[in-house]
């Protein structure tokens, strides 16, 4: 009987019947992507989510060189209320310089009087000052109408306005429409007058309507139905004006009266020339009356519509910077200027590198809309006004926030 020898069972190789892993991590259960996105923050996105310290109200702007009286302090305000239009890479053509620069030159000298507070501790030995001033004849008060209503308004308040007697009377010499009889008699009535108005009757029809169109006059019957900034704004070289007051005119009177079409100086109250109206039994009812006229600047609706909406923009920044509506001051500054590239060593670098830098100025809301306002200027207009205040932090230096 043959011998069958086999090997013993327990040194049996087997293969294993499980499949092995293709993965180390293939013992992960797998999962479905989520359909659902990613829930943002409820505070918006670019908002800071902490608030700044405050260690104490700041009461007054001013610096080493501020000057501290009100004729120095006027020139300083004026003279420090755009930026430098940069002499390269400024991103604008010759053509929009040009309207720049002219459309600053067209401004009025004027400054608010919540300007000339945010440099002071004291309002109240400002305004006695200004009195003195006016009362002296160095300086007029520019009274702008509804502007008790633009209070009411928060943001489109403007208060009373400053110029220099000496720039008013520049400008009325150098107006190229009026006759040199017509200037002397306006200049003569302007220095007589501490008020900011003058009766109907002191200049004849035709004269006023000359210098209601220049810009010299406003009708206190027209004004009396718009707003601070639409009644100034006519066609001009630096504004192509509205027609607002106009258009209002006959849903704000009754029907069939004069002020229903505009009033008597409809016509120039929206940049026309000419004769003016001819109605006379109107125009000598208005003088029987006691119907006065005020004292003007030409260009002053432009000047009120860029200083009203350059402030707003700075609260509306405020309010995209943080929850609380504060920011410190370089932060605010920054996005101002729209995060245009500086003259640093690093920025420089990068332009060699051929890195991005920054966008050019004329790209910015700073220079397309605003003519390169300075972001300066408007923060002391926004905290002498109070749409805003400033305070001292503990780390980033000065912050502003909506009080």
């Amino acid at each position: 009987m043959p011998l069958q020898i086999t090997a013993a069972h327990s040194s049996r190789v087997t293969k294993s019947t499980s499949r092995s892993a293709s993965s180390p991590f293939s013992s992960n259960p797998r999962r479905k992507p989520s359909l659902t996105p990613r829930r943002k923050s409820d505070d918006g996105a670019g908002q800071s989510q902490e608030r700044l310290e405050d260690a104490g109200l700041v009461t007054t702007l001013a610096g080493p060189d501020t000057p501290c009286s009100v004729l120095l302090l006027m020139t300083y305000i004026r003279d420090r209320m755009f930026s430098d239009v940069p002499e390269r890479g400024s991103g604008m053509n010759s053509t929009r310089t040009a309207e720049v620069l002219n459309y600053r030159l067209n401004l009025p000298p004027i400054v608010t009087v919540a300007h000339i507070h945010s440099f002071t501790n004291s309002p109240t030995s400002i305004d006695r000052e200004i009195a003195e001033l006016i009362r002296s004849g160095k300086i007029r008060k520019l009274v702008i109408p509804g502007r008790n209503a633009g209070r009411a308004a928060g943001r489109d308040a403007v208060g009373d306005c400053l110029v220099l007697f000496s720039d008013w009377e520049r400008l009325v010499r150098s107006h190229p429409d009026l006759t040199d009889g017509l200037k002397e008699k306006y200049v003569t009535l302007l220095r007589a007058t501490q008020t900011s108005s003058i009766a109907s009757s002191a200049l004849t029809h035709s004269e006023a309507a000359t210098l209601t169109s220049a810009g010299f006059l406003i009708s206190t019957t027209a004004s009396a139905h718009s707003s601070t900034a639409d009644f100034f704004l006519r066609p001009s070289v630096a504004s192509s004006g509205t027609l607002s007051s106009l258009a209002s005119a006959g849903s704000r009177a009754a029907a069939g009266t004069l002020e229903a079409v505009g009033g008597v100086n409809a016509l120039h109250n929206v940049g026309g020339s000419g004769g003016g109206t001819a109605i006379s039994g109107g125009a000598r009812a208005a003088a029987a009356s006691g119907a006065q006229y005020n004292f003007s600047l030409p260009n002053t609706g432009p000047y009120l519509r860029l200083l009203t909406t350059a402030r707003s923009h700075l609260v509306t920044l405020l309010g995209k910077s943080s929850r609380y509506r504060e920011a410190p001051v370089s932060l605010l500054r920054d996005r101002w200027d729209g995060g245009v590239a500086d003259d640093s060593t690093a920025t420089q670098a990068k332009k060699v590198r051929g890195e991005f830098v920054g966008v050019l100025p004329g790209r910015t809301k700073k220079w397309r809309t605003f003519w390169g306002l300075r972001f300066e200027w408007v923060l002391e207009e926004a905290v002498g006004m109070g749409l805003v205040e400033a305070f001292q932090t503990g780390s980033v230096g000065l912050g502003v926030r909506v009080p």
